[in-house]
C-alpha cells in the first residue's frame, strides 16, 4: 500500500496528465493535394496530415534523394559519362550524347534546378553502375531514416514498377526525406547550396558544348525564409512539390503529393505558403520544466537515521538532463507527464539503480524519456545490523550515564 500512495505522489509531483489527440488526418485547411504533411524539421513529429499515409507516385520530387545520395556518394570533381541509356531518357532531359562527360558538380544543378531526367540516370549510373543498384540505394536509406513506404525504381521519378511496386512515397515519408536533405545529412550544406542557386552555367569536359540552367522551384521568392525546395510532375503523379522553410528558430517542410494537374500548375504554391503560414502562427517552442523529484521510503531497508523507528528513505534522480529540452507546440496542446514506478521498490537498492521512467509527450509523440534512479545506496535490514544497532545503543547509554 504504502509503494502505491508513494507511486501516486510522484505523479502528483511531477504533473497532471492530460489528453490530446494527435495530428489528425484532415482536410480543415482547404488544399488541392490529394496529401498533404507539414513537419517539424527539428523533431519530425507532423503537424498537419491530410492523407499522410497513403501511398502515392512522387514524380521529380524523387530528385532529392538522387541529389543527397550522390553527394554523400561521391565527389563534385567525379567524372560522369552519359550512357546510351540515360541519354535515351524523356524530357525533361539536358540532351547530353552518348559518351559525353561532365563533372558531378554540374549535374547536381542540371538534375536539381531543370529536374533533367537523363543527368539523373547519369549520375546513378556514374555512382553505382546501374539504375537497379543505386535505387537499392535510395530504399535503402529511405529505410534508415524512418521511411516505411516509399519504393524507389527510377532516380528521376518517372513513373514505374518492378517486383516490389511502383515507384511511390508519402506525403509523410516525403517529407521525413527533405528533413534528412536539409538537416540531418552531413552534406547538407551543400544541398541546401545547390537547390537554392537560381542560375548555372557550365559545360562539358571537352569544353564543346555549354548548358544553363534556371531554378523552377518558384517557392524560393514567395514567402521569406524559403529554404530549398524540390517540384514534380507525371501523369499518374500529378503536382507534386516538397519544401522547407525556416522562421527564426523553427524550421517547417512540407510535402504535397497529386497537388493538381494540368492546367492546375499553381495548386502546389497555394497549398504550400498556406501550409507555412498555419506553422508559422500556430506553434512556438516551449520548454519542458522537470520538478524537483520526492525522496521515497523503502520498508525494509536500513534507516538512514538514528532512531531504530525510523524508516529508510533514498532520494531520487533522472539519469539525463531534462531542463534544456523544449518542443515545438501549439497554444491548445498540453505536455502530458507519465511517471512509472518499478511494482517492487525494496531493499537492497545500490547508488543509481533505475526505479522508474518519466515520459514527457504530446498525445502518442514522445518528447523525453529518462530513467528514475537512486541517489544513494539502501541496503536491506537485517538481524545482524539490529543486534549490532541495540550494541551501540548500548554502548552509547553507559557512556552517558558515566
Amino acid at each position: 500500500m504504502r509503494r502505491w500512495i508513494l507511486c501516486a505522489l510522484v505523479l502528483a509531483i511531477l504533473g497532471t496528465n492530460f489528453t490530446y489527440a494527435d495530428a489528425k488526418e484532415n482536410d480543415e485547411l482547404q488544399l488541392y493535394a490529394k496529401a498533404a504533411v507539414l513537419l517539424d524539421a527539428d523533431s519530425g513529429r507532423i503537424l498537419f496530415a491530410k492523407n499522410g499515409q497513403e501511398i502515392m507516385p512522387m514524380a521529380s520530387t524523387t530528385k532529392i534523394m538522387t541529389c543527397i545520395l550522390a553527394l554523400e556518394y561521391a565527389k563534385f570533381d567525379d567524372v560522369i559519362t552519359f550512357s546510351k541509356n540515360a541519354a535515351a531518357q524523356p524530357k525533361v532531359h539536358l540532351g547530353a550524347t552518348e559518351g559525353e562527360r561532365f563533372l558531378l558538380r554540374d549535374l547536381l544543378y542540371s538534375l536539381m534546378l531543370e529536374s533533367h531526367n537523363d543527368t539523373a540516370v547519369a549520375v546513378a549510373e556514374g555512382i553505382s553502375g546501374s539504375v537497379q543498384g543505386f535505387t537499392e540505394l535510395m530504399n535503402a536509406k529511405a529505410a534508415s531514416i524512418g521511411c516505411e513506404d516509399t519504393h524507389f525504381v527510377t532516380p528521376n521519378g518517372l513513373d514505374a514498377s518492378d517486383l516490389g511496386g511502383i515507384h511511390a512515397t508519402t506525403a509523410v515519408d516525403l517529407a521525413r526525406i527533405m528533413k534528412y536533405c536539409i538537416y540531418d545529412s552531413d552534406k547538407k550544406t551543400e544541398f541546401l547550396q545547390i537547390t537554392r542557386e537560381s542560375s548555372y552555367t557550365f559545360s562539358n569536359i571537352e569544353g564543346t558544348r555549354q548548358y544553363s540552367c534556371q531554378n523552377h522551384n518558384a517557392f524560393l521568392q514567395m514567402m521569406p525564409g524559403a529554404l530549398s525546395g524540390k517540384t514534380g510532375f507525371t501523369a499518374d503523379a500529378g503536382y507534386c512539390y516538397v519544401g522547407a522553410l525556416k522562421d527564426d528558430d523553427r524550421t517547417f517542410v512540407v510535402a504535397l503529393l497529386a497537388c493538381g494537374w494540368p492546367n492546375h500548375k499553381g495548386y502546389k504554391w497555394s497549398d504550400t505558403q498556406k501550409l507555412m503560414q498555419y506553422g508559422m502562427e500556430n506553434y512556438e517552442y516551449a520548454d519542458i520544466l522537470p520538478r524537483d523529484l520526492p525522496q521515497i521510503q523503502i520498508g525494509n531497508g536500513i534507516p538512514t537515521g538514528s532512531n531504530l523507528n525510523e524508516t529508510a528513505a533514498v532520494k531520487l534522480k533522472y539519469e539525463k538532463e531534462l531542463s534544456d529540452i523544449r518542443v515545438l507546440k501549439n497554444k491548445d496542446e498540453q505536455i502530458v507527464c507519465d511517471v512509472k514506478m518499478n511494482a517492487d521498490i525494496c531493499a537492497p537498492l545500490e547508488k543509481g539503480e533505475e526505479v522508474g521512467s518519466v515520459l514527457y509527450r504530446i498525445g502518442s509523440y514522445e518528447i523525453a524519456k529518462t530513467k528514475i534512479l537512486t541517489q544513494s545506496a539502501v541496503p536491506r535490514w537485517n538481524y545482524v545490523w539490529t543486534l549490532q544497532y541495540i550494541c551501540e545503543s548500548y554502548m552509547k547509554m553507559l557512556n552517558n550515564i558515566n
